[in-house]
């Protein structure tokens, strides 16, 4: 997460300029596992897969996903923190230990978070989960509409693009709604030309309603974020961290930079949030179906 961080200009003085009163980021994915980088900022956790009352997350994905968004970087004195380290979460788990799910399951998930928006002040909802296209479209359909009335009721909604591409037209059902902020990943040359990069199989747009998508695109190559499977030993924790790529890990990263303009400025609407994000990103001279508006950048961002 240092790379990261740096890639996209989030420096610790910028981090601590928002101030230290983050705000709630709501989730929706395979749960949260118990990590010392979380401090006491998870606020709520529902399991809608096995219905069990801890946090926990036998996947790792989710936690992976956490540490990037507002992990603290407390076992790795500061090097692995999140681009929100302030934030408090409130967790839906929606996806099983393979990371798969019902539709059935994330739309219970929705309708919880919608549900305890206003009782935890949510303001951001990051969605790492891609869909198949293939979904049942009465199902999906009901899922989409409640997507459109979290952001129709304040929420700023970030989703995964997907990693279906490089054929274009296979961005996520989910990233494919007009008003949320589908993240790509792209890494903007910092590991030169290599196969295994994240943007060569990102989600490419547009959409399948000649939508142009995704919005935006971040880091999601190789990163390193908090790990599930983290054990105490004595005084130190064994793997406390784990490398995973992907959009799921380039959507918090955005996520995040959202949560820090809503501590520095929290008059901000969705709408305004998001024309914010679009015209700071810096453009990487790709095709739009590939890097929307470029990559965030949350010094600009900031300004």
């Amino acid at each position: 997460m240092l790379r990261v961080r740096q890639q996209v200009g989030c420096s610790d003085e910028l981090i601590n300029s928002c101030g230290k009163k983050g705000v709630t980021i709501a989730m929706l994915d395979t749960g949260v596992a118990f990590h010392p980088d979380f401090d006491n900022r998870i606020i709520a956790f529902k399991d809608f897969v096995n219905e069990k009352r801890g946090l926990y997350d036998d996947s790792g994905h989710g936690t992976h996903v956490a540490g990037c968004l507002c992990g603290s970087g407390k076992v790795s004195g500061g090097k692995y923190k999140g681009i929100a380290p302030y934030s408090t979460l409130v967790v839906g788990k929606v996806l099983d230990y393979r990371g798969d799910g019902h539709v059935e399951s994330m739309a219970e998930g929705m309708e919880w978070v919608l549900d305890k928006q206003r009782e935890y002040n949510i303001r951001i909802l990051n969605i790492s989960i891609g869909m198949d296209e293939n979904t049942d479209k009465e199902r999906l359909k009901r899922l989409v509409g409640l997507v459109d009335e979290a952001w129709e009721r304040g929420m700023i909604v970030v989703c995964a693009a997907g990693n279906m591409g490089p054929k274009p037209m296979s961005i996520s059902p989910l990233g494919a709604r007009k008003q949320v902020i589908t993240v790509g990943c792209h890494e903007g040359g910092y590991f030169g030309n290599v196969d295994n990069l994240c943007e060569n199989y990102s989600s490419r747009g547009p959409t399948p309603y000649d939508m142009k998508k995704p919005d935006v695109v971040a880091p999601g190559t190789d990163i390193f974020s908090c790990n599930a499977g983290i054990a105490r030993r004595g005084r130190y924790y064994k793997n406390p961290y784990i490398a995973k790529s992907g959009t799921s890990m380039a959507t918090p990263i955005v996520s995040g930079g959202l949560a820090l303009l809503l501590q520095k400025y929290p008059f901000y609407t969705n709408s305004q949030a998001k024309q914010k994000l679009l015209y700071t990103s810096r453009d990487l001279n790709e095709p739009w179906n590939k890097q929307g508006w470029g990559m965030i950048q949350i010094d600009r961002l900031l300004k």
